[in-house]
């Protein structure tokens, strides 16, 4: 049986679709504490950096970029402005290879100590979603934004 890509049920039931960039499922993290976009590459069994090839890694690291121009307009559009961008790439939980753009700024909750662990995420409200993904939808080069 040909196995078919699927983002991990984990990650899943903590973000929302963004849209479809060429290498990675764009997701906002559903913790509205931070403008925050989780890159998920579209290979199968991908659980770290060398096991996409050299070119999906540069095309990774092309969309962290775009995903950073998305998450600061996320941000701006949230009231809530960028001034640091935090990316990662932790996996020790969620095994699937994905990588975390999160906006920081000096007054948010967690600063300038890591957003992982801190605290318990705050929903979304539905509006705010919408609003963030209308932001993020241009910086994304127009992709797919219904999941």
């Amino acid at each position: 049986m040909d196995k078919k890509f699927a983002v991990d049920p984990a990650i899943l039931s903590t973000s929302e679709f963004l849209g479809g960039l060429r290498l990675c499922e764009a997701r906002l993290q559903a913790d509205s504490r931070f403008p925050w976009v989780v890159l998920v590459p579209r290979r199968i069994g991908a659980r770290e950096l060398e096991h996409l090839s050299p070119a999906d890694r540069a095309r990774l690291m092309e969309e962290i970029i775009l995903a950073g121009a998305a998450v600061r307009a996320i941000g701006a559009a949230l009231g809530k402005p960028v001034e640091k961008l935090n990316v990662g790439a932790l996996g020790n939980i969620t095994p699937q290879l994905h990588v975390h753009v999160v906006g920081r700024r000096p007054d948010d909750p967690a600063w300038p100590g890591p957003v992982w662990g801190f605290g318990e995420p705050k929903p979304y409200l539905e509006a705010r979603i919408a609003q963030a993904r209308s932001a993020a939808a241009d910086l994304l080069g127009g992709v797919n934004t219904v999941a």
